[in-house]
């Protein structure tokens, strides 16, 4: 057989892997697979450098299928080139990450082949994919990590990161505006490490592009600074190749690939055509397309001998080589940088470095206080110094989110000075979050900021980050009615109740500074949950420790912080963020009446939630009826809490416009109302 043949074959059994593992699951999308089968078999069997025994080796190339329905291409390809399990610990397991049993259960329950590609369930994924846009967004995250990575640790002769970023997409991801956002910010900052191929293939679910897509792409990503090369045929194995060459000898701009295919190449009556998207072929057109193939008609699951020797010949000797170089490299990298190789080892582990929290600021006692993100301010900055490796921004709002690193030597991050700790993202939130989630993807501890408003342009990416159990930190400011004057539009009321209900995201409300400190600290210690802080804009009183309970209660999710002192409590109070001071006012009114008032900070549910039963008894007894929670939120769920004898002080409504006293009056935060409550649950006058 000629190499040429044997090209052939394995591409062919991409296809066919693809085509049946959709048939028999009577669900999926074969008609991307059938047509990009020879990109994925060039760039993965010619080009990157991926060793299948360690798809986690650090300096890999990075592979994203971003228009993740195509996710047969992937499970295809990490079975053909046996690529090996990894756990979440990042201990190799021995095992193929995707067997031929998973791909003749695709989209089963259990099987590590998912309807699409999901990070933490299958080792060789590089990250989740499936709401178009999301995947090259987040390739943007991978390549300004590589960029910052290639900064601070490569020397003259080491280069120990030099990895580049391939994406696939479709229409969809283009269309969507998070890939626009993306494809922005990456040609300003010249991510020359990162190359997007377009599968334009001019069908979507409802028929022809062009019914509603008929912009020129290539000009529009001209216009971004973008390196523009055109693939007319996705057949031509040689084109391919050396467009992909042309993208590595491209500096200064990342690079998009236009390769016009055929969906569903092969078919003879679903070519070109909307039914090739996202249904089986069905059994006559399988048969009628394996012919097309010169495959046998009725083999179902084939994967001819010398196909997977084919993809060792290629990946997994190019792939085992790079590797061996890079470890050699290493070796003595750690005699002449020893300082540099231990982060680079801790980096990979998700750990933190010795003294992390040294130094995190302890606030005194003020009745005045400091706003949320101001003491955020703070504590990134000391963060950031004690954690080389830790580096974020705002959506434009750095002067206002308090999120500026400020130190000597933190820098900005620009085409200039890769090694710069501020990222501007600029007004698009939505990329934003996908490209925090990249840069923990590279194992960054990355964060980003803006208005607790813009979260629900973030949210998607958030979503996907507590799907892949990312370390990710979302710091968002003006949490409620803080910028009263800024009216409903700024004003956040559902948003933290929607984002409690993400399964894995941890949600805090710190109440003054001291619990903003100990959030962070939480926070950073972190392996496998993304964690959102919601903080005021405005200055919260920073509580007496002496007087009230240690901060360090954060930790456990909610905390008594004062009691009456002669008995068990007849009511109790919580509250989150900025009503907390509301509550302590109210508890100390009904204590000098003589009423046994407990107070309860509770930044965090799903903290609290996770606290064994004795101690959420402890802090909430279940004799206690009356209780009254306080939040400037929606009320939904904090029933859950206060029980059916309890009562709420929560939002039913949007906000106003107006200042901020105006707004606590108009909507019932204030102390007064609290103990007239308090009062009415207690029968007493």
């Amino acid at each position: 057989m000629t190499k040429e043949e044997l090209d052939q074959l394995a591409i062919n059994t991409i296809r066919t892997l693809s085509i049946d593992a959709v048939q028999q699951a009577k669900s999926g999308h074969p008609g991307t697979p059938m047509a990009l089968a020879p990109l994925v078999y060039t760039l993965w069997n010619r080009v990157m450098r991926f060793d299948p025994k360690d798809p986690i080796w650090p300096d890999r190339d990075r592979f994203v299928l971003s228009n993740g329905h195509a996710s047969m291409l992937l499970w295809s390809v990490l079975h053909l080139t046996g690529t090996q399990a990894v756990n979440a610990e990042y201990e190799r397991l021995g095992k193929p990450s995707v067997t031929l049993d998973d791909i003749r259960h695709f989209r089963q329950l259990e099987s590590k082949a998912p309807g699409h590609p999901e990070y933490h369930w299958v080792s060789g994924v590089e990250t989740t994919t499936g709401p178009l846009g999301q995947g090259i967004a987040t390739s943007v995250g991978m390549a300004i990590a590589r960029k910052w990575l290639a900064s601070r640790y490569n020397r003259p002769g080491f280069d120990m990161f030099d990895y580049d970023i391939y994406a696939v997409c479709g229409d969809g991801c283009l269309m969507e505006g998070i890939g626009s956002e993306a494809a922005s910010l990456a040609g300003h900052l010249e991510l020359d490490d990162l190359c997007w191929i377009y599968d334009n293939n001019h069908i979507t679910i409802e028929g022809k592009t062009s019914i509603t897509f008929t912009e020129d792409v290539a000009a529009r990503f001209a216009a971004y600074h973008w390196n523009v090369l055109h693939v007319g045929d996705a057949n031509d194995l040689k084109s391919i190749e050396d467009a992909l060459a042309a993208f590595r000898q491209t500096k200064g701009k990342p690079t998009l690939i236009v390769l016009d295919s055929h969906i569903g190449y092969g078919s003879p009556h679903k070519i070109d055509t909307a039914a090739a998207h996202g249904e089986p072929l069905g059994d006559d057109e399988v048969k009628l397309t394996k012919r097309a193939y010169g495959w046998p008609e009725d083999a179902k699951f084939l994967v001819p001998d010398g196909v997977m020797q084919h993809f060792d010949a290629g990946i997994g000797a190019r792939g085992a080589e790079a590797r061996a170089r890079w470890e050699a490299l290493l070796a003595d990298y750690r005699k002449q940088f020893p300082e540099l190789a231990s982060e680079i080892d801790q980096m990979q582990r998700r750990e933190l470095p010795a003294g992390w929290d040294r130094n995190l600021p302890t606030f005194k006692a003020d009745p005045k206080g400091i706003a949320g993100r101001d003491a955020s301010g703070e504590v990134l900055n000391v963060l950031a110094q004690n954690i080389p490796w830790f580096l974020g921004g705002s959506a434009d709002l750095a002067p206002s989110n308090k999120t500026a690193l400020k130190f000597a030597g933190a820098g900005d991050f620009e085409p200039g000075s890769p090694g710069g700790r501020n990222l501007h993202f600029g007004i698009r939130e939505h990329a934003m979050a996908a490209i925090v989630n990249g840069l923990s993807l590279s194992k960054l501890r990355a964060f980003g900021s803006t208005f607790f408003i813009f979260s629900d342009y973030a949210r998607p990416a958030i979503r996907l980050s507590a799907l892949m159990e990312l370390p990710t930190i979302l710091v968002f400011t003006h949490d409620a009615m803080g910028d009263g004057e800024d009216g409903p539009t700024h004003q956040p009321v559902e948003q933290l109740l929607s984002l409690r209900a993400i399964p894995g995201l941890v949600v805090l409300r710190p109440g003054d500074a001291n619990e903003v400190v100990e959030a962070y600290r939480y926070v950073l210690q972190l392996r496998h949950q993304p964690a959102v802080i919601a903080l005021s804009r405005q200055p919260l009183p920073t509580f007496d420790r002496s007087k009230y309970a240690s901060a360090a209660g954060v930790a456990r999710g909610a905390y008594v912080m004062a009691d009456a002192a002669d008995g068990p409590p007849e009511i109790i109070l919580i509250a989150t963020g900025s009503e907390v001071a509301l509550i302590v006012e109210a508890h100390e009114a009904l204590v000098s009446r003589g009423i046994r008032s407990r107070v309860v900070s509770m930044p965090s549910w799903d903290i609290f939630e996770h606290q064994p039963q004795s101690y959420r008894q402890e802090v909430l007894p279940p004799a206690v009826k009356a209780r009254i929670a306080v939040e400037q939120g929606s009320e939904l769920a904090w029933e859950r809490y206060v029980g059916a004898d309890g009562r709420v002080i929560g939002m039913k409504t949007f906000g106003a416009s107006a200042p901020l006293k105006e707004l606590q009056r108009k909507f019932g935060f204030e102390p007064e109302k609290v103990v007239a409550m308090a009062m009415e649950l207690l029968g007493r006058k």
